[in-house]
Formats: C-alpha cells, sequence, structure tokens
C-alpha cells in the first residue's frame, strides 16, 4: 500500500469529527464506532485498553458533565500502509476544573474505503515536581 497523499485532510477531518462526538456527552457512546472490536487499542492517562467495548466503557465512566477545548496545532504524517499518524496538542476544561493543556495521539489504520482508529493515546500535560 502506498503513502496516502491526502493524510492532513483525514487527520484534520477525523480530529473535528472524534472531539464534536467526544464533546457532546449525549453523542459521547457513537465513539465506539471509529473503533475496532478487538484491534483497537487506547492509553487513557496511562491506563491501557483493548477493544472498542472496553474503550467505550472508559470513556462512558468520565464523570465531567461540561467540556471545552482550544486545539493548538493538529499534525499528520502518513504510514507506509495507507495509515495517518495525527498528534493533538490543544487545552481542555472540564466543569469547573482549570484549564490543563493535553495531547493526544491517533493513528488510523485503513480498512475497505475507510479508517479505524487503531491507536488512540490521551496524556494531560500536568508535570508533578517535587
Amino acid at each position: 500500500m502506498a503513502l496516502n497523499p491526502q493524510y492532513e485532510e483525514i487527520g484534520k477531518g477525523f480530529v473535528t469529527q472524534y472531539y464534536a462526538l467526544f464533546d457532546d456527552s449525549t453523542q459521547r457512546p457513537t465513539l465506539v464506532n471509529l473503533y475496532n472490536a478487538e484491534l483497537s487499542f487506547m492509553t487513557f492517562e496511562g491506563q491501557q485498553i483493548q477493544g472498542a467495548a472496553k474503550i467505550l466503557e472508559k470513556l462512558q465512566s468520565l464523570t465531567f458533565q461540561n467540556i471545552s477545548r482550544v486545539l493548538t496545532a493538529v499534525d499528520s504524517q502518513p504510514m507506509f500502509d495507507g495509515g495517518v499518524l495525527i498528534n493533538v496538542l490543544g487545552r481542555l476544561q472540564c466543569d469547573d476544573d482549570p484549564p490543563h493543556a493535553y495531547s493526544q495521539t491517533f493513528v488510523l489504520k485503513p480498512i475497505g474505503t475507510s479508517f479505524f482508529c487503531a491507536h488512540d493515546i490521551f496524556r494531560l500535560n500536568i508535570h508533578n515536581t517535587a
């Protein structure tokens, strides 16, 4: 498979769709459709999760009611298997918590004429210093 020349459009489109669904608590359960039942992995604040059902379980366990976010950068790279690597840098605020910087990395893998999210790594950029 060759490098996908539309990797930047795909990356930005995926991020827009993902956060539109994630940030709307009524739409959040539909994120399960972006992951593969067995092959998808998520690392959420260091916790490893595999499979769409377990990923959805984690997403539904989040307790905040409101979220607002500002995207600083969305960087994408083509992968040699036709996939797309996406790195997001931004800031988010949940409920009355202070805003926090975060980073999130996605790896999209081709499946037919579409993609699924094979890897998803999320981390708040909070540094505990002594």
